[in-house]
């Protein structure tokens, strides 16, 4: 696989958009980041997966996944070494990492709403009869 391929997977998935941080495309969806090309020139493509799900893909195919060096690596980012991933394989890692940022994404929301409809502090509620 390529960039190009990374990069068209990433946008075929649902409200993704492509933008740039710190001069590197990303992959977005809701205005956050589940992927990059950050390090394309070194063959990869980045996921942000949970430590758990980077445990998982590295396990299963060692050769394809690494955590990313340090304190990134840690918190589950991921590299994807382009070269040996197939379609299957990328689109899979995408999706994964795509639905957890869906998924964070309702989460914020939901407590986003829990708090619009709290009194705020200071501000005494009205009482009913």
């Amino acid at each position: 696989m390529k960039p190009s391929d990374f990069r068209r997977i990433a946008l075929s998935l649902e409200g993704a958009e492509e933008s740039s941080h710190m001069g590197a495309p990303d992959f977005r969806v809701g205005g956050r980041i589940f992927a990059t090309l950050a390090s394309q020139k070194e063959g990869y493509g980045n996921l942000m997966l949970t430590p758990e799900q980077q445990a998982e893909f590295v396990r299963e195919l060692p050769e394809v996944f690494l955590p990313i060096h340090g304190g990134w690596g840690r918190m589950g980012m991921t590299h994807i070494r382009l070269a040996q991933a197939n379609e299957d394989v990328l689109a899979g890692a995408l999706r994964a990492a795509w639905m957890l940022r869906v998924e964070k994404n309702m989460g914020t929301a939901k407590k986003k709403r829990k708090s619009a409809g709290r009194a705020s502090p200071g501000k005494p509620t009205k009482k009913r009869d």
